[in-house]
Order: C-alpha cells, then structure tokens, then sequence
C-alpha cells in the first residue's frame, strides 16, 4: 500500500514537515475553497501542487498529491434541478485540469444534503482522549425537534423516539446549538456547512426522490463523467456512506455491497471503482468487510483504514471511532486481503498495483487535545493509527506470512 496523508491546505494544523516525519510519501488532499459546482483552475491545481512539495524552510518535502479527495458533486447534481447540467460540464473540465496535472485517482461521494455526519465531535473514551461519535438518539433529538422535519418520528423506532425527546427536553439552548452544527459541519475542510434553513430548502427540493430515482441521477451522473475519466487515464472512486444508512428520511444508495454492485455494474469500466472505507461500511454490521473488499477488490482504487466501534447490532445505530486495531472490525484480515490484491495485480503488470491508503480519522489524544484540529483529524492519533497499520502491513508481508511482494 501507499501511504498516504490527508491534508486541508496550508490552514491545516498539520504541515507538510509533519506529514513528512510521520512516515506518509504521498497526500490526498482537494481544493475546499473552491464553492461546489465550480470549475478548479490550472493555477489553483499548480499552487496545491506546491504547497505540498515544499517544507516550511522552502527545501522539497518530497511528497506528492497522490489522490483528490474529494472533487464534490453538488447538490444540484444529485437532485437533478438547478445548474445540474453545468455542474457536470465543470466537473469534466477540473477532472481534465487534474489529469493535466499528474493527477490519476479521485474520490467523491454520492450522499444527499449531508456529508459524513456525527452528533458529537470531541466524545470522551476511556483513556481520556476525544473522538467522533454518531448517537443515533441525538440525531433523532436533531431531526425531530430541533429540524423539525415533517415526519420524522415515524422513522425512528418507538423507543429511539421516545429516547430523543427525553434528550431534547435535558438540552439547554447551547446544547441544542451544538447538536445542530456538528450535524450541519459537511464535507472535512469544507467552506459550506449548512445552516437549519439550508438543510430543509435541501430538503425541500429533493421532495420524495426515492432510492430508485436517486440511482438513476448517480447513473446519469457516471454516464457523462466515466467516458471522460477514461480518457483522461484518471480513477474515479466513489466513497461509502457515512453512516452508512437512510438520514432525513432520504435514501442512501452506497452502503452494502448490493449497492456497489449496483453501481460498479451500471457503468462498467476500469475508471469507475471505490473507495473501500472500513469505518463507514463498518458501521453496518450486515457488511462483512473482507468478502466485500475480495468482491470489488479490482476496482478498489483508495483506501480509508479506520474503525469504529458499534454501540448494538442495529443497521441503523450508534457508534465511535475506535483505535485503528480496536473497533468491530477486523483489520488483520482486511490488510491481507488487500496485500493479496496488490500482488495479484503487480504479477498481472498493472501500474496500479499499489493502491494508496490513509489512516483515515484518528482519537484526539496527548498534544492533539489543546489543538482543536480538524475534528477526526487529529496528527498524533492519525501518527498512532498510521503507526499500528504499517505494523500489520510489515508482519504479513515478512515471507514467513506468505504476503510478501511477488
């Protein structure tokens, strides 16, 4: 695997020397001050490209911009209302402006109105330090009393209903403020998080798009941009819901395999493959990670290695991000279903035989917690995730293990 980093750009609280003592040789990195739906210049593209080759004394770092993440699909593509039809246009000029630029790998995602979601950002572990959490009572807090959105109840259990209401009715003014803009934060080092009022006009104009209708707008979508990205020798890689499971009463349409199969299918070519995150689809626990990692192995062109820890058995339920080796999922086995993937491409001669991997989110813990980085982004927890995954990766490929490199 490559091992990667991601960063949010110079405002980031973790420089580009940072990453370069952490051990990382590439970064997964995005223009995320760039509005949605507008095209990313070949000047903008250049100056990311500089930032991370240079240290803070102006000396090479060495590193290189190995995969965007992520180069959005806006709202309006998904609904298919709006500029959605423009929006597409620029996308396939900022995917020809990357390519130009050395660029071969792109992560996106495909989830309505809300990004990643999380209730709380700074949640407490055992040891002392902080991590993300989704508590599927606070979201209900959230999307009954506090968003009010028109039906909600009726999609939460008896019991999870009754349980929000008892929450909402604790919470103080700011708490409530709180709960709201950890739901509403979007996209990691995103511009545009969203106020109340932004999420229910989203909301609004998606209307009843069902599961069928916002497939067939992915569909649509990949028909225009895969032809291209072909073209250009790019790799699109669509991540994962997360949480992996229906919000505010609209569909999500990547979070089992089904789904993947679904898409990976409807538009088959090389260029459209997944990003294989093992904390959104571990989320589920009806998602059995390594058989799906070996059912879409060839088209895995990313990876986010992280893992989360589920509170109960339930599809759609609460959980934390976990140590990189301690949550639900077993990354052992995933790690070698992956060393045996490369190998099985290096011997067929594919250039991308290495796939490029990130310690995806991290514990905030020791220095990380007076920084206030990034939330899930922390340096020492992701340098300490980082640090337990390479152990893994460096025990299975010693030729004892039989995953060494062919």
């Amino acid at each position: 695997m490559r091992q990667t980093w991601r960063w949010f750009g110079p405002k980031d609280l973790t420089s580009i020397d940072d990453i370069t003592q952490a051990g990382a040789v590439g970064v997964v990195s995005a223009l995320h001050h760039v509005p949605n739906g507008v095209v990313w210049t070949p000047d903008e593209i250049e100056k990311r490209h500089r930032e991370i080759a240079t240290r803070k004394d102006g000396s090479a770092s060495g590193l290189t911009w190995d995969v965007v993440e992520s180069l959005p699909v806006s709202e309006d593509i998904k609904k298919q209302k709006g500029d959605w039809r423009e929006h597409i246009a620029n996308y396939k000029v900022s995917m020809k402006h990357l390519a130009d630029s050395g660029i071969e790998t792109i992560c996106y995602n495909f989830m309505p109105v809300l990004d990643w979601t999380r209730t709380d950002l700074r949640w407490t572990v055992a040891h002392g330090g902080s991590c993300m959490r989704f508590d599927i009572n606070d979201f209900a807090a959230f999307d009954i009393h506090i968003l009010q959105r028109s039906g909600a109840a009726a999609d939460f259990t008896n019991a999870i209903a009754d349980e929000a209401a008892r929450r909402f009715e604790a919470m103080d003014e700011d708490d409530k403020k709180q709960l709201a803009r950890n739901v509403t934060m979007g996209l990691p080092g995103s511009t545009e998080s969203m106020s109340l009022q932004d999420v229910q006009a989203h909301l609004d104009e998606y209307g009843a798009i069902n599961r069928d209708q916002l497939r067939e707008h992915f569909i649509a979508f990949l028909e225009e941009v895969v032809p291209v990205a072909e073209d250009l020798g790019l790799r699109l890689c669509c991540h994962p819901d997360d949480p992996p499971f229906a919000l505010l009463g609209l569909p999500r349409i990547m979070s089992t395999a089904e789904d993947y199969s679904y898409i990976l299918n409807a538009v088959d070519s090389p260029a459209n493959g997944m990003t294989f995150c093992t904390g959104s689809l571990g989320a589920r626990p009806d998602n059995d990670l390594p058989a799906m990692f070996g059912q879409f192995a060839s088209k895995v062109h990313f990876l986010h290695l992280r893992n989360v820890k589920r509170d109960t058995d339930d599809v759609a339920g609460s959980f934390y991000e976990a140590e990189h080796l301690a949550g639900d999922t077993d990354m052992v086995s995933v790690i070698a279903a992956i060393l045996i993937e490369e190998r099985r491409r290096k011997a067929e001669g594919r250039a991308d035989w290495e796939i490029p991997m990130r310690p995806d989110h991290g514990q905030d813990i020791l220095d990380d917690l007076g920084r206030r980085s990034q939330p899930g982004y922390p340096t020492i927890g992701r340098m300490k995730g980082l640090a337990e995954l390479r152990g893994v990766m460096k025990a299975l490929e010693h030729a004892q293990w039989g995953l060494g490199r062919a």
